[in-house]
């Protein structure tokens, strides 16, 4: 995979943009870019969906279902929540957005899919944008 990453120049330009931002390494920026091209080609609704971190709502009439991320790309998927399980011991902003979702009383993995969410729309606006990582205000951040 490291051949193939120098060998190829846009490849080698994602992974530099990917490896900018903390909790990223390189495991997780060759399963992305393998299994996911099509990243930095979709808009974030997309490809949260695409990776199966946008859970359907399966509401009808006063009955509410619990919302489950079972569909998308389950490589992704397991390579994101190591990424989010990183992030939220070493990025900033992420281990802020975290920690405010569990002081609201959410569970520990509902609020690590919102950072794996959040992570993949990220990842996907960096390659979009070609720009590396930059640590956001935390008062703008607020999504």
């Amino acid at each position: 995979m490291a051949r193939l990453l120098k060998a190829s120049e846009t490849f080698r330009q994602k992974s530099e943009l990917l490896s900018s931002c903390p909790g990223v390494g390189p495991a997780t920026v060759g399963v992305l870019l393998a299994e996911l091209p099509e990243l930095g080609q979709l808009s974030r609704g997309q490809v949260a969906k695409l990776v199966g971190v946008a859970p359907p709502a399966k509401d009808s009439g006063e009955k509410s279902s619990r919302r489950k991320t079972s569909a998308g790309r389950s490589t992704i998927r397991k390579v994101l929540y190591m990424a989010a399980l990183v992030s939220t011991r070493f990025n900033a902003p992420l281990r802020a957005f975290y920690q405010r979702l569990v002081n609201r009383g959410k569970p520990k993995k509902v609020a690590r899919v919102a950072v794996m969410r959040k992570l993949i729309i990220r990842l996907n606006a960096m390659i979009k944008n070609k720009e590396i990582w930059h640590e956001p205000s935390l008062a703008l951040d607020r999504t």
